[in-house]
């Protein structure tokens, strides 16, 4: 009696596990045709890949896009308990930790551009030149780089070479092995979080100071702007609630394996993969240029696949 319990309850987790991948795939599919409309329609005119704002707003766009897809191939892989080399797993946690910082760290860079479009609006053309954006970029990679250089340093430092030939289930765990590691990379995070929200508060406080001066025109598009960082801050706690995610997830796993797999489920659906949809919302629904060639691209993509139905039909 005690096996057939046991075997039904197994079931029933089984189909609750399976029902739960398929809720996130259906999501991801969601939003990675979402950010495929996007960075379409940011290639459909000049000005967009010209300015420093979009340019910046499609890295969001990619990096979220590149974090989404392999993300989810590492959910099915673990799902399958599909195993791989330890040196193939530290390719892809290279890529995952650097575009996981590089979003936040772009949030913050685009909020700069707010700050400095709004309160220095004679250097903006300047400052914000399609030159200066390439090399904000390589910067934005190049402190997003720092973290997972950190991480594996010390995780080389203290593997075994023979390590790397072993084939394990791919598991972001496997490179703070030790809790000293796992606190170091707290701090880490938190240093980072730190210098970003220092950064928006900056700029919101000065910019609400040009808002309360300004008249007219002026004081519209400031209070827009300023809606803008707020939006960006917003993005910018649910980033830093993700990076804090694995940290509380291992202390549930001390406690109760049930309970950690339920707030594991949440956090990825309300703080992965919620947050990708920010982005779109800020810009392809706010901004009323970014809107109208968004609307265009919708339109002649419906009016394709209608087309090619109708063609098929025929």
């Amino acid at each position: 009696m005690a096996d057939n319990n046991s075997l039904v309850g197994g079931e029933s987790l089984q189909k609750q596990v399976s029902e739960r991948v398929i809720i996130v795939q259906l999501l991801v599919l969601i939003f990675l045709f979402i950010n495929l409309l996007l960075i379409v329609t940011f290639f459909s005119k000049a000005y967009f890949y010209t300015t420093m704002r979009y340019i910046l707003f499609v890295v969001t766009l990619l990096s979220d896009s590149l974090i989404l897809i392999m993300s989810d191939i590492l959910l099915i892989l673990n799902y399958f308990r599909f195993t791989m080399q330890i040196g193939l797993c530290v390719m892809v946690y290279i890529f995952l930790v650097l575009y996981t910082f590089v979003t936040p760290v772009t949030l913050t860079a685009m909020t700069l551009e707010r700050y400095v479009a709004i309160c220095m609006p004679l250097r903006h053309g300047e400052l914000c030149s399609t030159h200066s954006t390439l090399h904000c970029v390589l910067i934005i990679h190049g402190l997003s780089s720092v973290p997972v250089t950190v991480i594996l340093s010390m995780f080389f430092a203290s593997a075994p070479h023979s390590l790397y030939a072993q084939y394990r289930i791919c598991s972001m765990d496997l490179f703070v092995p030790l809790r000293w590691q796992d606190h170091f990379k707290l701090v880490v995070y938190q240093c980072y979080f730190l210098v970003m929200s220092v950064t928006i508060i900056f700029s919101y406080t000065e910019i609400m100071k040009v808002a309360k001066a300004a008249s007219g025109e002026n004081k519209k598009s400031t209070k827009k702007g300023l809606l803008t960082v707020l939006l960006h801050g917003f993005q910018l706690l649910l980033c830093f609630i993700q990076l804090w995610c694995p940290f509380i997830e291992t202390a549930l796993l001390l406690i109760d394996f049930k309970l950690f797999d339920y707030v594991r489920y949440f956090n990825y659906i309300m703080f992965y993969l919620a947050p990708k949809c920010l982005s779109p919302v800020i810009y392809g629904l706010r901004d009323e240029k970014f809107f109208l060639a968004l609307k265009h691209s919708a339109f002649f993509g419906l009016y394709y696949v209608k087309s090619n139905v109708q063609v098929s039909f025929v």
